[in-house]
């Protein structure tokens, strides 16, 4: 079962767990639970896809009920009119809050993306970034006695692929559990040490006006058991995911 956060005769919006598929894939066809099905059963009526969230991502997704609508919120989505909120759990102290600016080139896989142009100039990419909190735990992961971590606020102005990722592997602060971009030590010993073997990126909230109504609509997404479970082992837990 998945959570709905929220449902009217437009829009549903839906808590995806980290691991789902958005949708069937020709490149994973062995994959039976996916969420686009999932909850096309659970509220017998289509659904249409209006934005990413990757496989290892939790949190937030955005469904449409009609294709009409779709149209609508693909737009916002294409003209940066809807805000979205991610949470992360990083390696090492960050600071304060602040803007990172790097071009990102396009990250290709080697099958989906097998006839796209390989050597398309970088793109245009800009997060936000603040720090909610940090922690310093009495275990020895790398080369130090002691292992830290800080949470962060994550906003993302601009929507290349892996965006967050990338642009907290560039300042060395590397989201736990990324395995494509992260570091591999380290997502090894906070799954040995802390439990979730999984990317710790959570979708929390978006912002947008609603396709039909064009009322302001603030959706956020609750921490499932993995979160809860690392905010209550580091201290964390008065934290809400709708900061």
């Amino acid at each position: 079962m998945i959570t709905i956060c929220y449902q009217d005769e437009h829009i549903i919006a839906v808590n995806k767990p980290a691991g789902w598929l958005v949708h069937r894939s020709w490149l994973d066809r062995q994959e039976k639970i996916v969420v686009m099905q999932t909850v096309r059963d659970m509220i017998g009526q289509h659904v249409f896809t209006v934005h990413r969230l990757d496989r290892p991502t939790s949190g937030l997704l955005l469904l449409a009920l009609s294709s009409e609508v779709a149209r609508t919120l693909s737009a916002q989505f294409e003209n940066h009119h809807i805000n979205k909120g991610y949470h992360a759990v990083v390696r090492g102290y960050m600071e304060g809050e602040g803007t990172i600016d790097y071009a990102l080139t396009q990250e290709l896989d080697k099958i989906a993306d097998k006839f796209a142009q390989p050597d398309k100039a970088p793109q245009p990419a800009i997060s936000h970034y603040r720090t909610l909190a940090q922690v310093e735990m009495p275990v020895a992961i790398g080369r130090y006695p002691t292992s830290r971590y800080s949470l962060m606020s994550l906003s993302p102005q601009t929507g290349r692929k892996h965006q967050l990722r990338r642009h907290m592997s560039h300042l060395r602060h590397p989201i736990i559990g990324d395995s494509t971009h992260g570091d591999l030590k380290q997502n090894r010993g906070f799954a040995e040490q802390f439990g979730p073997q999984r990317l710790m990126l959570h979708a929390s909230r978006m912002n947008l006006q609603h396709p039909v109504t064009g009322q302001p609509l603030e959706l956020n997404a609750p921490w499932d058991d993995h979160w809860q479970s690392v905010m209550t082992r580091f201290g964390w837990q008065a934290i809400s995911p709708a900061l």
